[in-house]
C-alpha cells in the first residue's frame, strides 16, 4: 500500500530560499519587485493571483497589481507589458493566464522581457531550458523537480513518463526529467498503448487534463506518481467510480455537488505506487512557491553582484 506524497516540506523549502535570496538583495538595496496583470474577471484566476501577491507579502517581496478591464485588447495589453519592460524597479512581469479570446497569448507572452518572464514561458527561455543554459523556467515542473529531489530516490537512470505534451508543463517537465539525466517517454493523444507503456515508469507524471486516467493498471510497483491535473467533477456517476463511497472526499462532493480531482484515480493508485500526490492540496503549492523563487532569480538577473 502507498502512501500520500505530502509537498508541504518541499514547498516550505522553496519559500525559504526566496526568503534568503530576498534578504540578500536587500542588503544590496535591492527590493524585488513583482508586477501582476490580471485581465478580466476569471473566479479561479481572481483566486490565483490573490494567492500570489498573498505569498509575495509573507516574503518581503514587493507586488503590484494592475487589473484591466475583460474586453481589453491585444494592443492594450501590449503597451501595460510595454510599460513594465521598461520600469527598472519591476523585476518579474507575471500576465494571470488563460487571457479572454480576443487577446493573442502568444503575442503577449513573446512580448514579456525574458529576464522578467517569471512563468518561464518566453521563447528565449524555453530555448534556454533545451539548451541546458541559465534562465527562468516553468513554475510546475520546476516545482516538481524539486519534489522529485526531496524525496531521496534519485533520479539519474530512472526511467520518467510524462502525460500530456503542453508547453505549460508536459514539455518542459520532459526537458527538466533529461536534465536530471532520466530517460523520458511521452504520452500524449495519439500513443498506442499507453498504459502499457506507463507501466514501464519509475516515475510517472500526469498532465493532461482528464479525471482518474491513470489507475493502478498504469503502474508497475513502487511507482512514484506525481499529478498535475486539477479537474472538476460534476458527474455522480464519475464520482461514484473514482471516489470510495466512505471517503471524505465523497462525503464532500454529495455536499456540495462537485469535487476537484486530479488525472489520477488517487485511491486506486495507492495499492499500487509507492507515494501518490494528492489532489488539490499536492502540487498546486509548489507551483506558487517556486514562482517566489523565480522572482528572486529575476531580481538577481537584474542586479548582478559585483
Amino acid at each position: 500500500m502507498g502512501k500520500r506524497w505530502s509537498c508541504k516540506a518541499t514547498g516550505e523549502n522553496l519559500l525559504a530560499q526566496a526568503k534568503e535570496k530576498v534578504t540578500a538583495l536587500n542588503e544590496r538595496g535591492v527590493e524585488p519587485h513583482l508586477a501582476v496583470v490580471l485581465v478580466g474577471e476569471d473566479p479561479a484566476s481572481k483566486v490565483y493571483v490573490s494567492n500570489k501577491i498573498r505569498t509575495c507579502e509573507s516574503l518581503g517581496i514587493k507586488s503590484t497589481f494592475h487589473k484591466l478591464e475583460a474586453d481589453t485588447d491585444t494592443d492594450s495589453l501590449l503597451s501595460v507589458v510595454d510599460e513594465l519592460n521598461g520600469d527598472n524597479a519591476v523585476h518579474g512581469i507575471l500576465v494571470q493566464l488563460p487571457l479572454p479570446k480576443q487577446v493573442d497569448e502568444s503575442r503577449i507572452i513573446a512580448a514579456i522581457n525574458p529576464d522578467k518572464d517569471v512563468d518561464g514561458f518566453h521563447p528565449v527561455n524555453v530555448g534556454r531550458l533545451s539548451l541546458g543554459e541559465p534562465g527562468l523556467f516553468p513554475c510546475t515542473p520546476m516545482g516538481v523537480i524539486a519534489l522529485l529531489r526531496d524525496s531521496g530516490h534519485g533520479l539519474s537512470g530512472k526511467h520518467a513518463v510524462v502525460i500530456g505534451r503542453s508547453n505549460i508543463v508536459g514539455k518542459p517537465m520532459a526537458q527538466l526529467l533529461l536534465k536530471e539525466n532520466c530517460t523520458v517517454s511521452i504520452i500524449h493523444s495519439r500513443t498506442q498503448n499507453p498504459a502499457d507503456l506507463c507501466r514501464q515508469a519509475d516515475i510517472v507524471v500526469a498532465a493532461v487534463g482528464r479525471p482518474g486516467l491513470v489507475d493502478a493498471a498504469w503502474l508497475k510497483p513502487g511507482a512514484l506518481v506525481v499529478d498535475v491535473g486539477i479537474n472538476e467533477i460534476t458527474d455522480s456517476e464519475q464520482a461514484r467510480k473514482l471516489i470510495p463511497s466512505e471517503s471524505k472526499k465523497m462525503k464532500s462532493f454529495r455536499e456540495k455537488g462537485r469535487v476537484l480531482y486530479g488525472d489520477v484515480n488517487y485511491f486506486s493508485c495507492l495499492e499500487t505506487a509507492e507515494l501518490v500526490t494528492p489532489v488539490p492540496g499536492g502540487i498546486g503549492r509548489l507551483t506558487i512557491a517556486h514562482l517566489m523563487v523565480n522572482c528572486v532569480v529575476a531580481a538577481e538577473l537584474q542586479n548582478p553582484s559585483t
